[in-house]
């Protein structure tokens, strides 16, 4: 499979779709049939191969030429930035069940269970699909870091290295429970016929969970104002804006799905037997920084990097400087 082929190969992209037909097993029980998925891979032929994934709202689009907000890690990926896909090639894809081209589920449908197992199939059968038979590494942040996880337990063989960052092997009970508020909170919403307010509710409680106390602390200690007999503070105009946005933009069935399918995510790191750098942020609220270290305690090939950041778990969609050294070591012909 090769890219376009335009005066620009760096950015040079090739995006598809395609049925896998027959019946797809799922791991926690029931299938789906005939699935279709939505990739994109972008970069010089020659370059080092290599997935990214993102969290439940990452998708194909992992940097665009214009900043336009189609795509979910820009500031971070692209020509020059401090994922250098000038001299890589990146391929991702649309996760299924989410808010992209891959199978998904229609408002009210009762679809079945989605693991983060079943995800790495996915991505098998794409590779299979675009002939392609060994990746330089996977990168993935938040929910793409425990795909990437469940890949290398079962095709070890297929990928030479792992750059996690902000997952570990199972979630922790602290952040399953602001999750399952989260979606409480969207089932409730649709029971009453207000699905979008539900979905931009939860997003807005998930935004708490993203970022750090200092954050919040530098950015909001203002006062409130008064507004039609009430008052409004400043921290809840933020979540409240990040909210509406993200319910303009993704599907309150597949948010379900998918925050449901990251508190399923188990995996046995003791069978990944490929070498695995795994990113911490010790402001991480939903992934501890110690759930980070047991892990890797327990990886044949483990190695943490700790790093603080005011973004929290939010950090690896925007620490570009502390991130650019580790991501550009991957166009190195010894990575």
């Amino acid at each position: 499979m090769n890219s376009d082929s335009t005066e620009n190969p760096a950015r040079a992209g090739t995006e598809g779709e395609f049925v896998l037909p027959g019946e797809f097993a799922l791991h926690h029980g029931g299938s789906l049939k005939d699935i279709r998925i939505a990739w994109r891979l972008v970069g010089p032929a020659a370059a080092p191969l290599i997935v990214v994934l993102g969290g439940i709202s990452g998708h194909r689009r992992v940097f665009a030429d214009q900043d336009d907000g189609s795509a979910w890690w820009q500031e971070i990926a692209g020509p020059g930035r401090a994922l250098p896909t000038q001299a890589l090639r990146v391929l991702a894809f649309d996760y299924l069940g989410g808010s992209g081209r891959t199978t998904a589920p229609k408002p009210g449908e009762n679809f079945p269970p989605v693991s983060t197992y079943d995800q790495a199939e996915v991505l098998k059968h794409l590779l299979d699909h675009l002939q392609i038979d060994h990746l330089r590494c996977i990168i993935g942040a938040s929910y793409g870091g425990m795909v990437a996880l469940a890949f290398a337990e079962r095709y070890p063989e297929h990928v030479r290295q792992l750059l996690v960052m902000s997952a570990a092997e199972r979630t922790h009970p602290m952040a399953t429970a602001w999750r399952c508020v989260q979606r409480r909170t969207v089932r409730f919403a649709i029971e009453t016929g207000q699905p979008a307010g539900g979905l931009a509710l939860a997003r807005a409680l998930a935004m708490a969970t993203y970022r750090s106390q200092a954050e919040f602390a530098a950015r909001f200690d203002g006062e409130p104002r008064l507004e039609n007999g009430r008052f409004v503070f400043p921290v809840e105009e933020y979540l409240l804006a990040r909210g509406r946005d993200y319910a303009a933009r993704y599907q309150p069935d597949s948010f379900l799905l998918l925050s449901e399918s990251i508190d399923l995510h188990r995996v046995d790191v003791t069978h990944i037997d490929v070498p695995v750098l795994a990113i911490g942020v010790r402001e991480d609220q939903l992934v501890p920084i110690d759930d980070m270290r047991d892990m890797v305690r327990r990886l044949p090939q483990g190695r943490l990097i700790e790093m603080s950041s005011l973004y929290g778990h939010d950090a690896f969609l925007k620490e570009a400087e502390q991130l650019a050294p580790l991501l550009a070591s991957l166009t190195e012909d010894n990575a």
